[in-house]
């Protein structure tokens, strides 16, 4: 099956990650279909548009979608719908602007307008936070900026993901406001649970 303008794909895995392998047991996570961060979020290319570009994404590459790609929800009178995207259990239609990584061989790499950036922690002994706000490492990025650059971007521009057990930032290149200097105490954040 191919599309004239979307990308055809299917979960990886399956469509909600809400377990955790613990020894030889499996724990449940959670058992709510609404909830965005339970949602599977890696999904495997099967065709690529016919009409247009596919900048560099093939067929078999693993990507990162946005999280309503495989998400379920209740409508307003309580009926379980599929998402937008749907269009059979194993297969989901996708634009480009749903895909914010890809992976090829061994490296990931941002599709246009996004970066991904890994907190740090916060050294200052006078505030109970863990990690430093609005303020990372950039892991992954479109090329318009810098692979390990320190940055600074602008309040609720950033979305959570867990990519490889990371815990990263999804942010729009726009929103990058600063390139810091390092100062060399920085260190990356990444929680226990991710």
């Amino acid at each position: 099956m191919k599309s004239l303008h979307s990308f055809v794909v299917k979960p990886h895995g399956s469509r909600y990650s809400n377990t955790k392998s613990i020894g030889n047991k499996q724990l449940i996570l959670n058992t709510e279909v609404y909830n965005h961060q339970f949602t599977n979020r890696t999904a495997e290319v099967v065709s690529t548009p016919s009409a247009s570009s596919s900048l560099g994404i093939s067929p078999g590459d693993k990507i990162i979608v946005h999280h309503n790609v495989f998400r379920r929800w209740h409508d307003i009178k309580g009926k379980e719908k599929n998402s937008k995207s749907f269009f059979n259990e194993d297969t989901y239609i996708v634009s480009l602007d749903q895909i914010f990584l890809v992976e090829q061989g061994n490296s990931w790499r941002s599709t246009e307008g996004f970066c991904f950036v890994q907190p740090i922690k916060d050294n200052n002994n006078l505030t109970t936070e863990t990690e430093k706000p609005l303020m990372g490492i950039i892991k992954y990025t479109d090329g318009s900026v810098e692979v390990g650059d320190l940055v600074g971007f602008t309040p609720s521009s950033q979305y959570e993901f867990i990519i490889d057990g990371q815990r990263l930032y999804r942010v729009y290149n726009k929103f990058i406001t600063i390139k810091y200097e390092y100062q060399g105490n920085e260190e990356e954040y990444n929680p226990s649970w991710a």
